[in-house]
């Protein structure tokens, strides 16, 4: 029942729409519409070498989550960069459900960067460090949560809540998460195959899915 109710609710946020063509840092900004796909997304090719086809647009927000824009740093995350496949909403959807659930109290999951309308590459012409993979509609950054409860991204290890952070990283490992990469300097734990240290998140966690049927 439980279930059945929480992929009811998050259906109902999933809907696309027409997004902002990317420009480099500091470009023109241009209004193109993404035509809407014939058949279900799909993930083509690699995450670092791919492209999404009938990518799903997350909203700006929903009930259980804010979206973080990672260059600008202010919510909400602009349209362009939060495009994914279904399976890949769902999933950031289902988690962000089944914790507010079990912690009514808990803020709103913050999500940032998933892949651009069509994915293809994302590097650091579109701000900041870029991403060398986010290119197929897999993978999604999710903002550790803060001591303080605010919906902001955390600037230090220090601000992390890192009991709220293994929390979070512990439901994208049972959701079946291939890998989940986090933090250098915040100890979090988990299958070795599936959670991996990486440099530059120590303010997000990483989730990218597998491929497969129904991506």
């Amino acid at each position: 029942m439980r279930s059945a109710l929480i992929a009811m609710l998050a259906a109902g946020t999933m809907a696309g729409s027409a997004a902002q063509a990317p420009q480099p840092v500091g470009g023109p900004i241009a209004t193109v519409p993404v035509p809407p796909g014939d058949g279900p997304s799909r993930a083509l090719g690699r995450p670092n070498r791919g492209l999404l086809l009938n990518g799903v647009q997350l909203p700006s927000e929903g009930e259980w989550y804010r979206t973080w824009d990672p260059i600008l740093k202010r919510s909400p995350n602009r349209g362009w960069r939060r495009w994914g496949t279904t399976r890949l909403l769902s999933v950031l959807e289902q988690v962000a459900a089944e914790r507010a659930l079990d912690d009514p109290a808990a803020p709103p999951l913050l999500i940032g960067d998933l892949s651009r309308p069509h994915g293809g590459a994302f590097g650091k012409r579109y701000g900041g460090l870029g991403h060398a993979s986010h290119q197929n509609g897999l993978d999604a950054d999710v903002y550790y949560p803060r001591r303080d409860g605010l919906p902001l991204a955390a600037y230090k290890p220090s601000q992390v809540d890192r009991r709220a952070a293994q929390d979070l990283v512990d439901r994208f490992v049972a959701a079946g998460a291939q890998y989940v990469f986090v933090g250098t300097a915040l100890g979090l734990r988990g299958p070795r195959r599936v959670v991996q240290v990486l440099a530059h998140h120590n303010d997000h966690l990483h989730v990218r899915l597998r491929p497969g049927a129904g991506a």
